[in-house]
């Protein structure tokens, strides 16, 4: 992981979409721009899958959105109702065999399944199958899942209770859409841990990872999904079957801090919203005497004025993003990766020079990119560089979605504050307390798994080393 390119920047996990027509929409088309609206979610792979009828048509591969299809394809793509997912592996192989929706074939015919999240007990529950005969295909947990589905079908009377049957044998996190031959459906783990909404469009309903991919289709937002629900969607309309759940919900405080796009409201509250609050927070908990407050773009820059408005120091655009970067890549040399920095980032002097900067971003994880965007500005002629992190430091590994897989990739789990900042090279350091950030999600209805800031795992994880025993999808 250290040799990517930005080395810094934490990957999530996937986007997820689906949509049954109850009109006469083109649902492979639909579902191509909202996985646009969720590329930021996944940039490695994208496909998207169409029931036409009973038979499931599919199209996926490594790349963006924009790589992966085209007129001809799109135009092979017809059908009633579809499922898509943009992908970011934490440790399945980065491989066309891995990228999804994965389609399959069971007792009452085909069956595709687009997964975010990750699964803690994927390595036991595959040696169990295994051990009784199944032969598997790729290395993420999402084919776990698709075969437990497929046996549970076998002894079930419907697809509801094959799907409890299922929830009652994973641990971890999850948001399912599923196309079988008659039904969309929509699953949420029981903490919630992973978002999953649902939309209308006209007379057709959708589910989507994030409000964003709804308003990209021009879709209304009807509600979340419930933590540990089923969605089914079928010609009659949509109904739930609401499974046991272990009390307080627990999604995953990182959709607020860095995932999800500003415009999207999750388990209502506004990403937006909570950034700025997250700024403002900041600014009273680590003030400082400063000329210009900047935003580490993108995650960075909606906190940056917060802590303006709040401290009352002015605004200011003092990093560029190229945004014709997409997918990350490897960069095996250290010169190679600061090139790699300065192609993504590049300060603007007139903001910057002579000027003691706030310089604002979500989070500080290796510290290897900060470091080089702060020896950015002073090269640019900043006076002072005052680092501000909308967040408290990460200091344990993430099972549940985000590609942390050690303390040892960790800055903040073997180093103190002043040490980070010593080795960022900043003038001074100030971290976002856990208090402040559990108060900037305004309105919302949920819990919140703060495990990666505290420890505090909402469930029993596997040791460290045996994070990724076998690979899992997000």
């Amino acid at each position: 992981m250290e040799n990517k390119l930005i080395s810094d920047e934490l990957h999530d996990e996937c986007g997820v979409f689906g949509i049954y027509d109850q009109e006469s929409h083109d649902v492979a088309r639909l579902t191509y721009y909202a996985l646009y609206a969720l590329q930021h979610r996944g940039q490695e792979s994208a496909g998207i899958a169409v029931n036409d009828d009973g038979t499931i048509l599919y199209h996926k591969d490594m790349g963006l959105v924009s790589e992966v299809f085209n007129d001809v394809i799109m135009n092979h793509l017809k059908g009633k109702m579809a499922i898509g997912h943009v992908r970011y592996s934490t440790t399945g192989a980065s491989m066309r065999e891995n990228a999804q929706p994965m389609v399959i074939k069971y007792r009452n015919g085909q069956m595709a399944l687009a997964h975010n999240g990750n699964l803690v007990n994927a390595v036991e529950l595959r040696q169990k199958l295994e051990e009784d005969g199944a032969i598997f295909q790729t290395t993420n947990d999402s084919e776990v899942i698709l075969n437990l589905l497929s046996r549970h079908r076998i002894s079930s009377l419907n697809i509801e209770e094959t799907i409890k049957k299922m929830i009652e044998e994973v641990r971890g996190s999850y948001a399912l859409v599923i196309l079988t031959p008659k039904r969309l459906i929509g699953v949420r783990d029981p903490l919630g841990i992973r978002p999953l909404c649902i939309g209308k469009l006209d007379n057709s309903y959708v589910l989507a990872s994030e409000t964003c991919a709804l308003d990209a289709v021009g879709a209304e937002f009807v509600r979340d999904v419930e933590p540990g629900e089923i969605v089914l969607i079928d010609e009659d309309g949509i109904t739930s079957v609401q499974t046991k759940v272990p009390g307080k919900s627990r999604l995953c405080i990182f959709e607020f801090v860095y995932i999800a796009r500003p415009d999207s409201f999750i388990d209502g509250a506004s990403v937006h919203v909570a950034r700025m609050e997250a700024g403002r927070i900041l600014a009273k908990e680590h003030p400082v005497d400063a000329d210009v407050v900047v935003g580490v773009p993108d995650g960075g820059v909606n906190a940056a004025l917060g802590y303006s408005i709040e401290s009352g120091i002015p605004y200011g655009q003092g990093l560029l993003k190229n945004r014709y970067i997409g997918r990350t890549f490897i960069q095996p040399e250290q010169h190679q990766r600061e090139i790699g920095v300065r192609i993504k980032f590049n300060a603007i002097k007139d903001t910057i020079y002579n000027k003691r900067i706030v310089l604002v971003d979500d989070s500080l994880v290796r510290g290897t990119t900060t470091r080089h965007i702060v020896q950015m500005l002073k090269n640019a002629g900043a006076k002072e560089v005052h680092m501000r992190i909308t967040s408290p430091p990460y200091k344990f590994p993430c099972y549940f979605g985000i590609d942390i897989s050690s303390k040892k990739q960790l800055v903040a789990s073997s180093h103190s504050i002043e040490e980070i900042r010593e080795l960022i090279g900043a003038d001074s350091l100030g971290y976002l307390s856990l208090e402040g950030l559990l108060k900037t999600p305004l309105n919302s209805k949920c819990g919140f798994c703060t495990a990666c800031f505290d420890g505090n795992y909402p469930m029993e994880v596997p040791e460290e080393g045996n994070k990724f025993a076998i690979g899992g999808e997000r």
